[in-house]
């Protein structure tokens, strides 16, 4: 039994909550901010190597925050590749004895299950991916849920939010960082490439450009 057969054991202990504001908001679909590092571009061909996931969640006042950060290191599959150059701009050491790496469905498990416990916890039917450059974030995660064989996906297959296209339209800018910057959000380039960093401050970034825009909800 592996890490994320395990995980499935207690994927029915956080009771679905009634759809509320939250499940309202988006069509019964939470927003999960996602960020990966890879061994390269072609997610058919090259390594998962990192994938975090920020949940979206609403405060008391109907605003949108992000929630609790969910990663995980992958240890690459069989059969990929690594690019050594992707390696020099992500700084990712694949035998730091501190990288804690799991198998790739384990590794994919252990966020899953984070994030099925999230959308059950907001009254959501499904998670839908947030992420800059949203489709590249997808194609690795649905490539390895494809090699790996697991079950259990919470995301929608195709559907995406992409912050390069919100922050395209609410400041004029397409690049992460000017986009958070034009936000008046912080932006560290020396923490940049790291899977729970970039996806922390993409959720961020999210919630500015969301809260600014007039809430289809009732009032």
């Amino acid at each position: 039994m592996t890490e994320s057969d395990l995980d499935d054991l207690h994927k029915d202990e956080t009771p679905a909550a009634p759809p509320g504001a939250m499940a309202r908001r988006f069509r019964g679909y939470l927003p999960v901010v996602v960020d990966v590092e890879t061994g390269g571009f072609d997610w058919n061909r090259h390594a998962l190597l990192e994938m975090a996931a920020v949940p979206i969640e609403m405060d008391e006042q109907g605003l949108l925050v992000p929630g609790k950060t969910a990663a995980a290191h992958f240890i690459p599959a069989p059969g990929t590749e690594i690019d050594p150059k992707s390696l020099e701009v992500t700084g990712i050491v694949l035998d730091h004895p501190f990288r804690l790496a799991k198998p790739e469905r384990d590794a994919l498990g252990h966020v899953f299950n984070q994030v099925r416990a999230a959308v059950r916890r907001n009254g959501c039917q499904r998670a839908i991916l947030v992420g800059h450059n949203a489709h590249f974030d997808l194609n690795f995660v649905n490539a390895a849920v494809a090699r790996s064989g697991h079950k259990r996906n919470p995301f929608h297959p195709f559907s995406v939010f992409d912050t390069v296209t919100l922050g395209g339209i609410a400041y004029g800018q397409t690049v992460l960082a000017r986009a958070l910057q034009a936000a008046g959000l912080e932006w560290d380039a020396r923490e940049a490439h790291s899977a729970v960093y970039d996806a922390e401050q993409t959720a961020k970034l999210f919630c500015r450009i969301a809260n600014a825009w007039p809430s289809p909800l009732p009032g």
